[in-house]
């Protein structure tokens, strides 16, 4: 409950949080919030370079997750970005350049992986 003047945030403004999950852990963050939207995805969901978000209306909605009354009720965005091996050529510092076409994970693909590693519903 401090004033932070340089970011523009006093007491009583709501905040966001950004979390980043790898490999195992984001696989079991994923199982369960798949469950809290009874393991069905719009085909919406998802962009043309394979990236998909959904939201969570309740954090309640998870499996296993209990209320708590200092939160109250809170909903949360979540939001995957997939990749295959050899991004990292976008992202090094010598000598970075853009991934090819051919090597971009495109929404097919995607959506297929997203069937076939977590058993999601697409509409």
């Amino acid at each position: 409950k401090v004033k932070q003047p340089t970011w523009g945030i006093r007491p009583g403004l709501p905040i966001g949080v950004k979390v980043t999950l790898r490999k195992e852990k984001a696989k079991e963050f994923l199982k369960t919030a798949f469950k809290a939207k009874e393991n069905i995805l719009l085909n919406k969901n998802f962009d043309k370079t394979g990236n998909f978000g959904f939201g969570i209306k309740e954090y309640i909605d998870l499996p296993g997750v209990k209320y708590d009354p200092a939160l109250g009720i809170k909903g949360f965005n979540v939001l995957v970005s997939l990749e295959k091996k050899g991004y990292r050529i976008k992202r090094r510092k010598n000598n970075s350049k853009k991934v090819p076409i051919k090597h971009r994970v495109t929404k097919d693909e995607a959506i297929n992986f997203v069937k076939k590693e977590f058993g999601v519903e697409i509409k």
